[in-house]
């Protein structure tokens, strides 16, 4: 049976229709051209599953170009504010088996679901007029929807996981998971998702923006906690809100 693929928020139903998504993207441009704002949010949501991660995106990540490599075939180039480059192959990124690091950053990230959602809506709460509110980074309108949570640049939501891992020392070799009903992993030690929880919410910078600006924003270089960050509050699981 084929598994489906999910890259950031999109969803392929198998692993060939994440590769033809993009491989179509590369082959719509031409040698030296840089990517549009969407197409641009595609690659960095690919390369947030890379195991290494944090030194992918090093400074930050630019803007990325198509480079022409080996035999004129055409490859992604990252380019990072301090000018440094480095090519991209998202058929390696796709085809790759998964990491005891990515394995344990999916199970992760369940155990925030719940922080982020509730993240969500308290935002809405706050500020919704007529089910809209202001995505954070364009100011634009926005349905509940419409809208995702988005971890802001120095700590994207991978770099959080690989600091963690490092801080506290895991081998993630030895890490054991749960499943239910065939979803995916989750962490099979409470204590342990407990302490993730905590550490992510001290850490994490959170903005509420449109679906199109998750992660083309998020990769660039920016630095300490502002005003309008979005933190996460301490959650009684008892009394959780509806989506509205």
């Amino acid at each position: 049976m084929r598994k489906a693929i999910k890259i950031g928020e999109i969803e392929f139903a198998t692993k060939k229709d994440a590769l033809t998504h993009y491989k179509t993207i590369l082959n719509s441009y031409d040698y030296g051209e840089e990517l549009n704002a969407d197409d641009l949010n595609d690659i960095l949501r690919l390369l947030e599953t890379h195991p290494k991660v944090k030194e992918k995106i090093g400074v930050g990540i630019e803007k990325v170009i198509i480079a022409k490599v080996q035999y004129n075939t055409k490859s992604f180039e990252l380019v990072r504010f301090d000018g440094s480059t480095e090519f991209f192959s998202y058929t390696k990124r796709i085809n790759a088996p998964k990491t005891n690091f990515t394995k344990f950053r999916e199970a992760c990230r369940q155990a925030i679901q719940d922080d982020l959602r509730n993240v969500k809506l308290d935002y809405f709460e706050k500020h919704s007029k007529k089910g809209q509110v202001k995505c954070q980074e364009s100011n634009e309108l926005a349905k509940y929807e419409e809208l995702n949570v988005d971890h802001r640049q120095p700590n994207t939501f991978s770099i959080i996981v690989d600091r963690f891992v490092e801080f506290n020392r895991l081998d993630l070799e030895k890490i054991e998971y749960s499943h239910v009903d065939g979803g995916p992993n989750e962490l099979k030690d409470d204590n342990l998702k407990q302490e993730f929880r905590k550490y992510h919410q001290d850490k994490a910078n959170l903005r509420i923006v449109k679906k199109d600006l998750n992660l083309g924003r998020s990769f660039q270089a920016r630095v300490n906690r502002q005003k309008k960050d979005l933190t996460i509050k301490k959650i009684n699981t008892k009394d959780r809100k509806k989506a509205p």
